[in-house]
């Protein structure tokens, strides 16, 4: 199952949860000091709102529940004729992921990903000094390598 995935900077974390938990009819399926998820079956959308994020819209993104729906994924994003990055597995809001990004025409940000698993912390480099972090999406070029590197993976 693929499910609808939106990422939302804001200023005050409580007041969003609020605000968010009546608008929804059901509180965080996960909370922290500066993070909230509501997993929803209707409407199917993973919510989720921070305050590291700069305010509004953070990003958009499909998650997948296998390997094979995020090959898929990553086969429809290549085929957009766009610049795609594959940051491969991360940490990232509090889980283990394996994703991808690619900003669409306009320049909004997307994400394809499958969750693996919980986190105890927020971004990889958190936890250990890593060059690339998730949530913050390579900004689109028209040369791969310099896409690689401006998201700090310069392997």
């Amino acid at each position: 199952m693929k499910r609808m995935h939106i990422h939302i900077g804001v200023d005050h974390l409580g007041q969003a949860i609020a605000f968010y938990s009546a608008l929804f009819g059901a509180q965080p399926a996960k909370l922290k000091t500066d993070y909230a998820k509501w997993m929803l079956d209707d409407p199917c959308v993973n919510f989720a709102i921070s305050t590291g994020a700069a305010r509004g819209v953070e990003h958009l993104g499909i998650q997948v529940d296998s390997s094979q729906e995020l090959n898929a994924m990553r086969d429809r994003l290549k085929a957009a004729d766009l610049t795609l990055f594959d940051e491969g597995e991360t940490v990232c809001c509090y889980a283990q992921s394996d994703k991808s990004w690619i900003q669409d025409p306009a320049g909004v940000a997307w994400e394809a990903y499958q969750t693996m698993g919980e986190a105890a912390y927020f971004h990889s480099h958190d936890q250990k000094p890593e060059p690339a972090s998730c949530c913050e999406p390579v900004k689109q070029t028209n040369d791969s390598t310099e896409a690689q590197d401006q998201a700090g993976n310069t392997e």
